[in-house]
């Protein structure tokens, strides 16, 4: 890391390193406010603004990306504790919605199992989505959560438990051919 990209008020993050998470980070912001855009990038610079500011430190405890999944996990939840009701009212009367980024995940060719993902609970859905399409470990997405290895572990079983159920019920299973 060159001194010149290292953030005067975070010294272990480095613009570059930023830069190359922003896709994820944004994605990721996508998933916490219901893929409404504009509200993902409000987060998004909000979580720089906590970054460059110093109010959100990063103190090596867990990989830069746990982190900067924390802090926007953080303050999507802060923005929408208020506005909880009205915004589960909203989701369901919304049309189904897509993911934005389907570079990250190939939504077209299983919609089914997405559709099944998101009507699981919010904890099981979370752990679904940093796992399988952020690529975290269950220990990582269990401290973006806030939540202890042993929880984030109890939640991800149950998610998978459940998809099972659902997946055969409707016998929507895949191909794996």
């Amino acid at each position: 890391m060159r001194d010149s990209d290292v953030l005067e008020k975070n010294p272990y993050i480095s613009r570059s390193a930023l830069e190359a998470l922003h896709e994820e980070v944004f994605s990721w912001a996508l998933s916490r406010c219901g893929y409404d855009r504009t509200i993902a990038e409000d987060l998004v610079q909000q979580t720089y603004v906590e970054l460059l500011t110093g109010k959100a430190r990063f103190q090596q405890r867990s990989s830069l990306k746990t982190f900067v999944f924390s802090v926007v996990q953080n303050l999507s939840r802060s923005r929408y504790r208020r506005l909880a009701s009205r915004l589960r009212l909203v989701n369901a009367m919304a049309v189904e919605v897509e993911p934005a980024t389907a570079a990250a995940v190939d939504i077209d060719a299983s919609r089914s199992l997405w559709t099944a993902v998101q009507n699981l609970p919010q904890r099981q859905r979370d752990i679904v989505e940093l796992v399988f399409c952020r690529d975290m470990t269950i220990e990582a997405a269990a401290a973006v959560m806030g939540v202890t290895k042993g929880t984030g572990r109890v939640h991800y079983d149950r998610a998978k438990k459940a998809l099972r159920k659902t997946m055969d019920q409707s016998g929507d299973w895949l191909d794996e051919a």
